[in-house]
């Protein structure tokens, strides 16, 4: 990745969102295209299991959940080595070349089988260039305005979210479950993978800018990345629980609710607005929450986030009718967005810039994993109990991990004043 003239590249980089503002709009568009994606899929795959496959068991229906989100998992845990040989730009090419076959294999599905293995292959497409977009977001900004950058880039592709479910929840209604909403996913890939392989350039130089001027430590491997951000460091612990009971229940906002919704007698055009406002929602804040962050630090918003998604989960859970629901999924989207930037900003901060996409990588390993296990236990709990005791269950664990994050977080950096410095500097210093 390194080449003779690397020093002087890294001599010339600058960094900041006003310098590198066309890369940037670049990377926000392609964020854009890898939120659709995955949006398309939100309000419609669950109905499609049930009402066109047959599939009759919740925890089965979630399959497809469980699937995604392992591929998306494990891809994120190779990020880390993958970045050592490949550029991420390449990456992002490649997590387009793997997207592209998803939505025509969803279109000619013989069998649920076909589904779930494509979903296999969206898992491969969405761990990749989401990583790299934020990976690549991160190098443009710099330390100083990390927060803003990833709550941009969230914002974009949770947006995106919004649309694509709302929009394929309005083409099902109208035409069908099948083909007519994955016609969109088909433009959706081409236009992702030709911004990404003919515009996109790449941040290794602005990267390797951002290195301490301190001599350099050897570059740790996956097993002492993957130790440090899941149990022996407790700030990093406290940050990846915390996303891991995100996804968990943001596997039940995706797998759950549309079938929920639909057995309290909602129309597929209302099951597809609920299921649009709460990326809405969480999209379209997250241009304030990560700014927010910079400002106030990151714990603060990350436990206040976890408790008001909790809290949201129990009002759908005891309450019934379209008003009442549409108040507490935007309640739902409000507390992900106070998390979701914030978590991916703690990270930056924590880790050093040479070891960032690894640990980035566990972070969103251990995200992502919870999204498997979201999928199951929510499923599983639907299927021996009900879809309230599925959802009243998963509140509580949402509950559990804001205080988890109170407890083992440290009082983090206020970084838009002063200069700033890696977390696990201040602590060392506490």
């Amino acid at each position: 990745m390194s080449g003779p003239n690397s020093s002087l590249s890294a001599a010339r980089a600058v960094h900041g969102l006003r310098a590198n503002w066309r890369q940037f709009v670049l990377l926000v568009a392609v964020s854009c295209f890898v939120g659709a994606m995955v949006g398309l899929q939100r309000s419609v795959l669950p109905l499609l299991a049930h009402d066109e496959f047959g599939v009759g068991s919740t925890t089965a229906v979630l399959g497809f959940v469980a699937t995604f989100a392992f591929a998306k998992a494990v891809t994120n845990l190779a990020v880390g080595p993958l970045s050592g040989r490949f550029t991420r730009r390449h990456l992002l090419i490649a997590g387009w070349v793997a997207g592209a076959p998803v939505p025509l294999m969803i279109i000619f599905a013989p069998s649920w089988g076909w589904v779930l293995a494509a979903n296999l292959l969206l898992g491969v497409n969405q761990g990749l260039t989401w990583s790299m977009t934020v990976n690549m977001k991160m190098d443009l900004a710099g330390p100083r305005r990390r927060g803003l950058a990833l709550g941009i880039n969230e914002s974009a592709g949770y947006l995106a979210v919004a649309v694509a479910a709302f929009l394929s929840g309005l083409v099902a209604e109208a035409y069908g479950l099948r083909p007519e909403p994955f016609y969109l996913g088909i433009a959706v890939a081409a236009g992702g993978l030709a911004l990404s392989a003919f515009f996109v350039k790449d941040t290794a130089h602005l990267l390797a800018a951002e290195r301490s001027p301190r001599p350099p430590t050897p570059r740790n491997g996956l097993r002492t990345s993957f130790a440090e951000a899941s149990w022996r460091d407790r700030e990093l612990f406290g940050i990846t629980q915390a996303g891991f009971i995100n996804n968990l229940n943001d596997a039940l906002a995706w797998g759950v609710f549309p079938l929920y919704f639909a057995a309290h007698g909602l129309s597929l055009d209302r099951i597809a607005l609920l299921a649009g406002v709460y990326p809405l929602v969480w999209g379209g804040l997250q241009l304030v929450t990560g700014a927010l962050s910079d400002v106030t630090g990151r714990k603060s918003l990350i436990v206040a986030g976890m408790l008001l998604q909790g809290g949201a989960l129990v009002t759908i859970g005891v309450s019934h009718g379209f008003t009442a629901w549409l108040a507490a999924v935007s309640l739902l989207g409000m507390g992900t967005a106070m998390v979701y930037p914030t978590l991916l900003a703690a990270i930056g901060d924590s880790a050093a810039p040479q070891q960032r996409a690894a640990t980035l990588g566990v972070y969103r390993f251990w995200r992502d994993g919870g999204a498997v296990a979201g999928a199951l236990a929510a499923g599983i709990l639907a299927d021996v109990f009900n879809f309230e005791a599925a959802i009243i269950a998963i509140a509580a664990l949402t509950f559990a991990s804001g205080l988890t994050a109170q407890v083992s977080m440290g009082q983090t950096q206020k970084l838009s004043r002063g200069s700033p410095a890696p977390l696990r500097a201040q602590r060392t210093e506490r």
